[in-house]
This record gives C-alpha cells, sequence and structure tokens, in this order.
C-alpha cells in the first residue's frame, strides 16, 4: 500500500502577532504617543525663542533695554512663548562688539500620577 501525497504547498511556519504581543506593542506605542503629544509644544516653544532670539541679536541693537523691549514685543506676537520674558535673558558683547544673548528655562510635564519629565531648555545667539 503506497501513500499519495496531494499537491499541497510546502509547510510553513505561521507569521504575525499574538493577541498578547499586539496589547504589548499597542500600550508601549500609546504611552510613546501620550508622551510626544505633550513634549512638542514645549519643542515647539524652545525654537521659536531660539529664531526670536537669533533674529534680535542679528539685528545688533545698541542697549540691553532694547534687546528686553524687542523680546517683549515678538512675545506678544508669537503666542507660543510663554516660559520666558525679556527680563530672563542674559545678554552680553563678544570681543566683536557682537550682542549675545543666552536663555534657559526648565519646563516640568506631568505625565501620569506622580510621574513627572523634567526638561532644562537652554540656548544663546550664537
Amino acid at each position: 500500500m503506497t501513500l499519495r501525497r496531494r499537491n499541497t504547498p510546502s509547510f510553513r511556519p505561521q507569521r504575525g502577532f499574538t493577541l498578547i504581543g499586539l496589547l504589548f506593542w499597542g500600550a508601549v506605542i500609546a504611552v510613546s504617543a501620550v508622551v510626544a503629544m505633550k513634549v512638542f509644544p514645549t519643542v515647539l516653544e524652545y525654537y521659536t525663542v531660539k529664531r526670536v532670539v537669533d533674529r534680535i541679536a542679528a539685528a545688533n541693537p545698541s542697549t540691553v533695554p532694547a534687546v528686553r523691549q524687542q523680546f517683549d514685543t515678538s512675545k506678544q506676537v508669537e503666542y507660543s512663548i510663554v516660559s520666558i520674558s525679556g527680563s530672563d535673558l542674559t545678554i552680553s558683547k563678544d570681543g566683536n562688539d557682537q550682542v549675545v544673548i543666552e536663555f534657559g528655562w526648565d519646563k516640568e510635564i506631568e505625565l501620569f500620577g506622580p510621574v513627572h519629565l523634567l526638561i532644562k531648555y537652554r540656548g544663546t545667539s550664537r
């Protein structure tokens, strides 16, 4: 007696996610998305402040109050700047008599419960 084989494709192991794997990766992606959504506005604020400070330094204002006043005026136009004001800027001149503006602030973001994320933003117009 001989056995006849049917024309079937060769044996391949199954592929895909298990339910546990799907739940794990779904949770990882969800937590990452929540953190990104809470951090993104602060990063956007940093780049806005950096752009404003670079523009003011390029104009090379003559006095410290002029720099602070220009920053506060820009802050009224740029709605995303809320963490820093003109009085928080450190203003100096380098060897080439060019204005150098330094800034910085700490941002604490509540993630969930007692867990917070602390980001220290620092920048200069150089």
